[in-house]
């Protein structure tokens, strides 16, 4: 069994314990007994074991002990995606004064609402596991502060280069809309790839839940934005 299906397994099985104890709170005929005086929960055992009964405390304790601690994958993609995040802001800041079309406008607003706080959540993340884990300096952060030195771009999928950014930025009504489009569809799949990665390495539960949301949250906006470039 590969790291990734044990992490789907264990996932699992914990969440059989978690539903299986609020059924067992929620039930008023006291069919799962009690321990010592409190709610008891019949554990499904694993392959080749028997069941258990459990106490809502070793419940609690079972899928605490199965919580995936961060690895490189988990700190390597938050840092990166902080990065490719603030570059979609600095291409949306400049919608928000270039783009001719309105739709172009709407969307360049959206893509800011959902990644701004993205960036916050992975800010948030690494400062809660970059002391404990022993990753970056004495106040939690790498060397390059979340990625934002000079190497940090090296080997990211989807960034648009200075140049990029600098036609961009000269570009005007339909020209910048349709640059912006095509730089940003590159750019969100850089993401989903990024997601992708991720998501086969790690079972950290706060990473796996973002680059899930990215993941999806883009891949649908990358079809949207495909219609509209043709519809330009």
């Amino acid at each position: 069994m590969t790291d990734r299906q044990l992490a789907r397994t264990s996932a699992l099985y914990v969440g059989t314990l978690l539903v299986t104890a609020l059924l067992a709170g929620c039930s008023s005929d006291g069919a799962s007994g009690t321990v010592d005086g409190a709610a008891s929960v019949i554990a499904p055992g694993k392959p080749g074991e028997e069941a258990r009964t459990l106490s809502p405390e070793e419940v609690r304790d079972t899928a605490e002990s199965r919580r995936t601690a961060p690895g490189p994958a988990d700190f390597a993609f938050m840092e990166m995606m902080i990065v490719h995040h603030r570059q979609a802001l600095e291409m949306t800041a400049l919608a928000e004064r270039h783009a001719d079309d309105q739709r172009v406008v709407r969307l360049a607003a959206r893509i800011a609402a959902a990644q701004d706080p993205e960036i916050a959540v992975m800010e948030a993340w690494l400062e809660q596991h970059g002391e404990h884990d022993g990753h970056g300096d004495d106040d939690g952060h790498g060397d390059d502060s979340h990625g934002q030195g000079p190497a940090a771009h090296e080997g990211m999928p989807g960034m648009a280069t200075p140049e990029e950014l600098q036609a961009l930025g000269a570009a005007r009504s339909t020209a910048f809309d349709t640059l912006f489009l095509e730089l940003m569809i590159t750019h969100h799949e850089g993401a989903v790839h990024m997601s992708a990665e991720v998501l086969a390495e790690s079972g950290e539960q706060a990473v796996t839940e973002l680059a899930t949301e990215i993941a999806a949250q883009q891949n649908a906006e990358t079809g949207r934005m495909r219609n509209l470039l043709r519809d330009l």
